[in-house]
């Protein structure tokens, strides 16, 4: 959130929160960008976080065979449907996760809202519709935020004003480190070699200064009785002292879950996403001039990535990425006449094959666990 659109919280006095030129997490109008350094945790081990002092952790979802078919399936479609989404569902419900710092997770409670799939081309390349349909065609986290004020809508109207003695939070007026109880948000990548998800160690986040209260309408989302369109969330302040963890290759084997009240989180752009953007971009114009059979566009498209190499600082996965998208082009560059021709039909799949690898796709759902582990 920019500085200046940080004002005195009247409702709050001595906290912050945003003026109403702020900008929903989900758009890029007034929104302050930062270079930021990340523990890509993929390449770096040495700093394990963890739920209950970072604020997130991981879980291993690889064993559970009938919850992996369904991501699978959404993965190959998509897009997910009610089907699927009942057989999540039912496979989370009262499962018994464990953490990759060691501490155990019971699934207690799954919400009804806030089950959603969310997808971005590279470099925050739009690859939904205009407005979200149910669960499917929302985009990816443009800002840092927290999802929701323990204090506020419609967790108060919900919970008759108890959730801040009942979830374990860190926030801006109060915490509560004492409960075993935590509204969390499980976060499934189905393929993510960009847009990946950060996350902030919480105990770096000044949250008197830097947590600023937002109110964020909700008509276009969600369905809610008239006295909870208002969602009561957290947008934050940059700080070069904030700490920062992602994953650069991630899938659904494996999941963030993290803290709904406290940490701070958002999609980052990886060093690299610029070149394949432009890759994703001419292929895209390439598979148009041969569908159409013009054999002189496609040598156009093709050509404008000819030459073109991810940067030393993309991480691994991307830049093999990056290398398919070139050599898909390339076999176009070479033979524009086979490939408009007999070559079509190959040459199409493995085009949409290779732009498929920059989308990311994620799941997630809001679930109360019980945490048993040390509580400190």
């Amino acid at each position: 959130m920019p500085p200046s659109h940080a004002i005195a919280d009247p409702d709050h006095p001595g906290l912050l929160r945003a003026g109403e030129r702020a900008s929903a997490p989900y758009v890029r109008d007034s929104v302050d960008f930062h270079v930021c350094p990340a523990v890509d945790m993929c390449r770096d081990d040495t700093v394990r976080p963890d739920l209950l002092r970072f604020g997130f952790d991981t879980v291993d979802l690889g064993g559970l065979d009938t919850l992996q078919q369904a991501f699978g399936r959404v993965r190959g479609a998509g897009r997910i449907d009610d089907e699927d989404a009942s057989t999540i569902r039912s496979s989370l419900d009262g499962a018994n996760l464990r953490c990759a710092g060691g501490e155990e997770l019971t699934v207690m409670y799954i919400a009804e809202e806030g089950f959603v799939m969310r997808m971005s081309g590279p470099n925050g390349l739009s690859v939904v519709g205009p407005r979200p349909a149910g669960m499917n065609d929302h985009g990816v986290a443009t800002s840092i935020h927290a999802d929701q004020d323990v204090h506020g809508t419609p967790l108060a109207q919900l919970m008759d004003g108890r959730a801040p003695s009942l979830f374990r939070h860190e926030s801006p007026d109060g915490q509560n480190r004492d409960t075993s109880l935590m509204l969390v948000n499980l976060w499934i990548p189905l393929q993510q070699v960009v847009q990946p998800l950060v996350l902030a160690d919480g105990r770096s986040i000044d949250r008197r200064r830097h947590q600023l209260r937002y109110g964020l309408p909700t008509t276009s989302f969600l369905e809610r009785e008239d006295d909870m369109v208002i969602n009561d969330i957290w947008t934050f302040l940059h700080d070069p002292g904030q700490q920062w963890f992602m994953r650069s290759d991630m899938d659904h084997r494996s999941a963030y879950v993290f803290n709904t009240l406290s940490t701070p989180h958002g999609s980052g752009t990886l060093p690299g996403e610029d070149v394949a953007e432009q890759c994703y971009r001419a292929l895209e114009d390439a598979e148009t001039a041969v569908t159409e059979g013009r054999a002189g566009a496609l040598s156009d498209a093709a050509s404008r990535v000819a030459g073109l190499v991810a940067p030393v600082a993309a991480p691994p996965a991307l830049r093999d990425a990056i290398e398919a998208m070139v050599d898909v082009a390339g076999t176009a560059a070479g033979d524009p006449g086979t490939v408009c021709g007999d070559g079509s039909a190959e040459w199409l799949a493995a085009s949409r094959a290779a732009r498929r690898r920059v989308v990311r796709m994620s799941l997630e759902l809001r679930i109360v666990v019980s945490v048993q582990g040390p509580i400190s």
